[in-house]
């Protein structure tokens, strides 16, 4: 019984010995979290919408930036018709008479088409018509005098170099042509004008402007021509047998503002 005792109570010792509990108590394993990857992310058009359908006023990813070779545009525009009357001369049956003529200024819708040959070179015509009225200024003794009315079309060829093509800004200088004739020409009815006729004329041009695209294919205009042109003008009596005639470098200066679409 003595020796059964000890031998428990070495046992018990052993048991409770720091190295015993050490081998007997497994290590906790260290979990090792995998590293974590960012989740690919798909690229986005902000030009084109969602449903893939380019609408008429949105700038899309298959959309031109500026204007070049093979562009056709319509324009539309407000213009303005200021007529110089630089220099001009009045005479009444062939004697000098004095005085100068003048003619109102007007603000007219017009229609421009053009194409570009190149990136650089296009060839535009304007289509417009405007009514002025025409009166005598300064004639000696008496003072002004009513001639009438005349409705003016000139279409006009021009020429233009573009300084920027495939840019959203493109400035541009041309040259070209005016043609320019009288309708629904309408004398004031007085003593000295009650019959009026007024020549068809013409004359070189040059002008400036640019370009500008808002969104898509549309495009802001700005333009001003200078065309260099004299007329020649004639009134009556119905007896005719006063006549006045009127000569008049009318030079006028064409002003347009408008919106313009490449197709």
């Amino acid at each position: 019984m003595k020796f059964n005792a000890f031998a428990l109570a070495a046992a018990v010792g052993v048991v409770a010995t720091p190295a015993f509990a050490q081998v007997a108590a497994p290590a906790p394993q260290a979990t090792v979290s995998a590293p974590m990857t960012a989740a690919p992310v798909p690229s986005v058009n902000i030009h084109a919408p969602a449903s893939g359908h380019c609408g008429l006023f949105q700038t899309c990813a298959n959309t031109r930036i500026g204007l070049g070779k093979g562009d056709f545009i319509v324009r539309l525009s407000a213009l303005g018709v200021m007529p110089e009357d630089r220099d001009s001369s009045l005479r009444l049956n062939g004697a000098h008479l004095g005085g100068r003529v003048k003619t109102t200024r007007q603000v007219m819708p017009e229609l421009t088409f053009e194409y570009f040959f190149t990136d650089n070179v296009s060839v535009d015509l304007i289509a417009a018509s405007t009514r002025h009225e025409i009166a005598a200024e300064g004639v000696p003794g008496l003072g002004k005098v009513d001639v009438g009315s005349a409705w003016v079309l000139p279409p006009t060829v021009t020429f233009a170099w573009h300084f920027r093509p495939h840019k959203r800004f493109n400035p541009y200088a041309g040259i070209g042509a005016t043609l320019a004739w009288f309708h629904n020409v309408s004398p004031a009815g007085g003593p000295l004008t009650q019959k009026l006729n007024i020549g068809v004329t013409g004359g070189p041009s040059v002008n400036v402007g640019f370009d500008y695209q808002v969104v898509g294919n549309w495009f802001f205009n700005f333009d001003v021509k200078q065309m260099f042109m004299r007329v020649h003008a004639w009134a009556q009596n119905n007896a005719e047998t006063t006549k006045i005639t009127a000569h008049d470098s009318l030079d006028p200066t064409v002003v347009g503002a408008g919106i313009e679409y490449r197709f």
